[in-house]
């Protein structure tokens, strides 16, 4: 496996027909290759801006359940389904007053692309859309999928056989997340190259693959709902109607 930036992109801004402008630079692309993408270029094509001053509100919005609030930092999940904090909100390398929502669909926004680059190059490559997410129990950040087409997000190997025979019952890399955070790796933050190409992973391409939306967790099977703070006072609460 090799992988490398895409450069060439240069700065994005509403309106910016994303997929021609990769398929532009990217005579290099051959079939099976993959690709990831930076959201944040996606939502700056996309016109997800919106003021600086409406921060707060506009995470508010963006909310579908609060998860955990230490001071000023929210934990929520948005309307994409990812829990992660300021609803996924971005300040940085944005235009002066203003900020940045995730894309509305970057699952759709990545079939738009790998259609662009089949159209305009004749490529048949894997799309995935990367955001910067923190980890429950972990410092730091790493990127991971969040959007994808026509690539497997999840390496489902349950009812296969590890090397000495042992059927494996729980095993599914969440291979879309890995090559998001090893894209991250030669993209950087701030070197001006927004999209990366994985080349040797081409047994992962499936025109039928769901999306990345699918790594979202179903919430019956989510055993952390809420941060520690918060799930106390929502047992204490419980248990203090159930004596009144």
């Amino acid at each position: 496996m090799s992988i490398w930036a895409l450069e060439g992109i240069g700065e994005i801004v509403a309106g910016d027909d994303l997929g021609a402008i990769i398929a532009g630079v990217g005579s290099s692309l051959a079939d099976g290759d993959v690709l990831a993408v930076t959201s944040k270029i996606v939502s700056k094509a996309e016109n997800r801006f919106v003021v600086a001053a409406d921060r707060e509100q506009a995470i508010t919005e963006q909310t579908v359940r609060l998860v955990a609030q230490r001071g000023t930092t929210r934990i929520v999940e948005n309307h994409l389904g990812i829990v992660s904090a300021a609803a996924g909100i971005d300040a940085s390398n944005t235009p002066d007053g203003t900020i940045l929502l995730l894309p509305l669909d970057p699952d759709a926004s990545a079939a738009a692309i790998r259609a662009a680059l089949l159209e305009r190059l004749g490529v048949t490559v894997g799309v995935i859309i990367t955001d910067t997410l923190g980890r429950a129990w972990r410092e730091g950040q790493t990127d991971a999928a969040i959007g994808s087409s026509g690539v497997r997000v999840l390496d489902d190997l349950r009812g296969t056989t590890d090397a000495n025979g042992v059927p494996l019952a729980v095993t599914a890399p969440a291979v879309g997340d890995e090559i998001a955070a090893a894209a991250d790796l030669v993209k950087g933050k701030a070197s001006g190259n927004p999209v990366a190409v994985i080349r040797g992973l081409s047994h992962l391409l499936d025109d039928t693959a769901p999306g990345a939306r699918s790594l979202v967790r179903e919430p019956e099977k989510d055993m952390f709902r809420l941060g520690t703070d918060e799930a106390y006072r929502q047992g204490f609460a419980a248990g203090s109607a159930s004596n009144d």
